[in-house]
């Protein structure tokens, strides 16, 4: 890592924890550590509630698992994560548009009401 690197650390997005690390690109926890040994993933140590935890360089951990697992399984694992993220969305929405519609249909029912009491 050269000293231009230095600012990655304070960009939103441009790094990532251990645990995200393996979620997000399929990595285990001892890849993650084999790499911080030879050098290939710098890090910085963090604690919450006592317990450490290893934040990455995003860009690092990506060259790391093109170099480990080839281009394709960054693509796909990208690809998926993409996919899971809008499956949840959509499933969110539809939620939303099932509570607009029973909230429309009882905004429907009461003014009915109003109007047949004129």
């Amino acid at each position: 890592m050269n000293q231009n690197d230095e600012h990655l650390w304070i960009l939103k997005g441009a790094t990532l924890s251990d645990k995200s690390a393996c979620k997000e690109y399929k990595l285990t926890r001892e890849e993650i550590i084999k790499g911080i040994n030879e050098g290939k993933l710098h890090y910085r140590e963090n604690y919450v509630y006592g317990t450490p935890w290893f934040r990455l360089l995003r860009p690092e951990v990506e060259k790391y698992v093109q170099e480990i697992h080839g281009n394709n399984h960054l693509q796909v694992n990208k690809l998926k994560t993409q996919l899971k993220q809008i499956e949840t969305q959509i499933k969110q929405l539809k939620s939303q548009t099932m509570a607009l519609e029973i909230r429309k249909a009882e905004i429907h029912s009461k003014l009915d009401k109003f109007i047949e009491n004129k």
